[in-house]
């Protein structure tokens, strides 16, 4: 029933700002990790920025200073704010829900993908 679904993509030129959603359902959202990720076409995903269910958050070297991830937990939503864009970071962006374990250390809840949003940067 876990559902999340990723929003806000689309063309912007090089140098722009995007603000990316995903929007979450399904899920215990105060206790679980979101990240987001990219893949480029004929690229691995990679992961592009995480946040904690405390608000601490880290970044890819290569989006550091210029990308910010949020959460707002009244909305179960996470944010990718997206400024200084360069051509590439032209990619499909997903939101993942890493896995939560509980006190005994066992799955409670299993890792979940959104479907993606384009974003393509125009030089």
């Amino acid at each position: 029933q876990a559902q999340l679904v990723e929003s806000g993509g689309g063309l912007v030129q090089a140098g722009g700002s995007l603000r990316l959603s995903c929007t979450t359902s399904g899920i215990i959202f105060s206790i679980t990790n979101i990240e987001w990720y990219r893949q480029a076409p004929g690229k691995e995903r990679e992961l592009v920025a995480g946040v904690t269910t405390d608000g601490r958050t880290n970044y890819a070297d290569s989006v550091k200073g210029r990308f910010t991830i949020s959460r707002d937990n009244a909305k179960r939503s996470v944010y990718l704010q997206m400024n200084s864009v360069k051509t590439e970071d032209t990619a499909v962006y997903y939101c993942r829900a890493p896995p939560v374990y509980n006190t005994r250390g066992l799955e409670e809840q299993g890792s979940k993908w959104g479907q993606g949003t384009q974003v393509t940067v125009s030089s």
